[in-house]
């Protein structure tokens, strides 16, 4: 139930976090440009309510419709939500979320009943009078049905709302959502309920004359509750966790990270007893005062919480903020004297991040990442050993090639080693190796397989265990693989991987979707994919992240852009003083944008791992190669 539950949240926060942008940018036109506003300005004011009205919800409809039926269900979801919009003058976010999803699994299954049967040089006509037809169709359901049943739903959870503001209970709505901050649920309930609840308040407001802002934009993006914690720890935490504390604060409260803070409530979870008290008292307060914001904070930093705060409101939010982290250090200081534990940081680290994993539907294994799972196998009956990894195509390929050379070179014969999906593992395999986070996974997918979860795919320490362990069962006289161990270089490939001009060295450290998005864009200007690939790879890193160890990542598209390839190539960058990339922070140095027809990523996936296969030879080749010997390298020239 936990589970589905959390699905269930991911889903609608899904939809609404990709175009928060677009709130913010609504937010800040009618804080800075209607008639209460800081500076008045009647024409710039006229986008406001088309904004509300139009964009944001049919953003939301064409995201959650993309994300069940791709692009067709994009548009036909949108198409549904106007259908919504044009029932009532009520903003539709509700229906957004309703129509979106419901146009995009209409597709879908229209999809699925026609497979095999489009006649040949139909396929466009067919495709285009679908979306066209069923978008169609669900606009007229959702003008008559989905419109007014939302114009219901919204009425009733605005007076749940009203009712919890009017009689002083809004600040109880912190006891829900600070434990759902350490599962990783708080985005499902800012972004799924409250995000779309206070958009309604501000409009309402707005629409009287006023500014426009909302308690509901601070419950969950409140940074003092957090701020409180972490302090406490700099006075009464123990060891690591003390001494780290304060860096922490920093990135908690200016950032607006909150997930650094997990980790500290996972060791001593009492603890969370302080920010949930103090995320009442600066409910409390704000309530009192008349705090608020005009827009969604994202991240919530304290930066964030300022620019969106209106004319008027700046010394209640500064108030609430302030509040809520002294109340949270106060208690959070009692209980950590009182009942802390001298716990360790890493462990904890290690619970969040199986938490996270699990809030995003990828089960974490527990077993630790050296360890194994699953069945127990003899050496002497392994026939087949599986790299898993979410797709089967990106980083298991390129683990799978390096042990293949390793048992090679070692003298074991008759193992087959593949690469497959997680999802789809053979029945016929012995072992499985795969990302620790997608362990348990494996083990649903071949349950009589041995799983052997690890960190990462190139250069992964059990590697040279395993090839062990099959040397030794099957008594083979060779000789025992060294860590380096690698395939000889091919000769020179007839056809040019890498191009000069897609090599550039010495870059200077950006965001890691920033990164991606230049690969992309050389990928697109070199003319290997078409710009709906290029799109598709900050999506796939979102998905699972392309940082594969060694320092090095591999943005590519996702599966459903694979007909936007033109043909096989890669750009090459590199960051000398590394990229943090993602949410474990993992540093990058060589960033390598792959786009590769039909099975030649497992080519082109050799290839990196021959040059790239531990950290100190990307290290080493960042620092000293020129691209003159980058681009001799990646093309096999020696």
């Amino acid at each position: 139930m936990k589970e589905r539950v959390q699905k269930f949240g991911r889903f609608l926060s899904g939809m609404v976090m990709p175009n928060i942008g677009a709130f913010i940018a609504w937010g800040l036109i009618a804080a800075l440009f209607i008639e209460a506003g800081w500076f008045p300005n009647a024409t710039i004011a006229k986008m406001v309510s088309p904004m509300l009205q139009y964009l944001l919800p049919i953003l939301i409809a064409y995201t959650g419709g993309r994300a069940v039926g791709g692009q067709k269900g994009a548009v036909a979801g949108a198409l549904a939500t106007l259908g919504a919009i044009a029932s009532t003058d009520s903003t539709m976010f509700i229906g957004a979320m309703i129509c979106g999803p419901l146009g995009g699994w209409a597709i879908k299954k229209f999809d699925e009943k026609m497979e095999g049967h489009i006649p040949a040089g139909f396929e466009m006509v067919i495709n285009n009078f679908s979306v066209g037809i069923l978008g169609g169709l669900l606009a007229i359901l959702a003008i008559f049905v989905i419109g007014p049943l939302c114009v219901v739903l919204t009425d009733v959870l605005g007076a749940g709302v009203g009712w919890l503001v009017d009689h002083s209970l809004l600040p109880l709505t912190a006891i829900l959502v600070e434990p759902a901050k350490v599962l990783f649920l708080n985005n499902a309930i800012n972004h799924g309920v409250f995000t779309p609840i206070a958009t309604e308040q501000v409009e309402a407001m707005r629409a009287a004359g006023d500014v426009g802002k909302s308690i509901l934009y601070m419950i969950e993006s409140n940074p003092g509750p957090g701020l409180g914690l972490l302090l406490a720890y700099c006075v009464a935490g123990k060891g690591e966790s003390r001494s780290s504390a304060g860096a922490a604060t920093i990135i908690e409260f200016v950032g607006g990270i909150h997930e650094i803070y997990f980790p500290y409530v996972l060791m001593n979870p009492i603890v969370i007893a302080g920010p949930m008290v103090g995320n009442m008292a600066g409910i409390f307060v704000l309530n009192l005062l008349g705090g608020g914001l005009t827009g969604p904070a994202s991240p919530g930093s304290v930066l964030s919480e300022m620019i969106l705060t209106p004319k008027g409101a700046y010394f209640a939010n500064i108030a609430g903020i302030a509040v809520a982290a002294a109340v949270s250090f106060a208690i959070s200081t009692f209980l950590l004297k009182a009942f802390g534990k001298d716990a360790s940081l890493e462990e904890a680290q290690a619970a969040v991040a199986a938490s996270k994993a699990k809030s995003k539907g990828q089960p974490v294994p527990g077993a630790s990442a050296g360890g194994s799972t699953g069945a127990t196998v003899n050496a002497k009956d392994v026939k087949k050993i599986v790299f898993a990894c979410d797709a089967g195509m990106g980083s298991s390929a390129m683990g799978a090639t390096m042990v293949r050379n390793k048992l090679k070179s070692a003298g074991v014969t008759g193992i087959e080693v593949v690469h497959a999906p997680v999802s789809e593992i053979p029945q016929d395999c012995q072992i499985v190796v795969t990302h620790h986070e997608l362990a348990h996974r494996a083990v649903a997918s071949n349950p009589n397989a041995r799983v052997i979860p690890i960190k990462n795919f190139m250069g992964a320490p059990e590697y040279d265990v395993l090839v062990q362990e099959m040397v030794e069962g099957r008594g083979v006289g060779g000789a025992k693989p060294a860590a380096d161990t690698k395939a000889a270089v091919p000769a020179a490939p007839a056809n040019i991987l890498l191009e000069k001009k897609n090599i550039i060295t010495g870059c200077k450290s950006v965001p890691s979707d920033e990164a991606i998005t230049r690969c992309g864009r050389m990928l697109v200007e070199s003319g290997y994919v078409e710009q709906a690939y290029a799109d598709a790879m900050i999506e796939r890193d979102r998905e699972f992240s392309v940082a594969i160890g060694c320092h090095v990542a591999i943005p590519h598209g996702t599966v459903a852009v694979k007909d936007k390839i033109n043909r096989t190539g890669i750009v090459v960058m590199t960051y000398p003083d590394g990229i943090k990339w993602g949410d474990e922070g993992e540093t990058v140095r060589l960033v390598i944008g792959i786009a590769a027809l039909g099975e030649e990523h497992i080519d082109v996936l050799e290839r990196i791992s021959q040059v790239c296969g531990s950290d100190e030879e990307t290290d080493a080749l960042v620092a000293s190669a020129d691209v003159e010997t980058i681009y001799r390298k990646f093309n096999g020239l020696e």
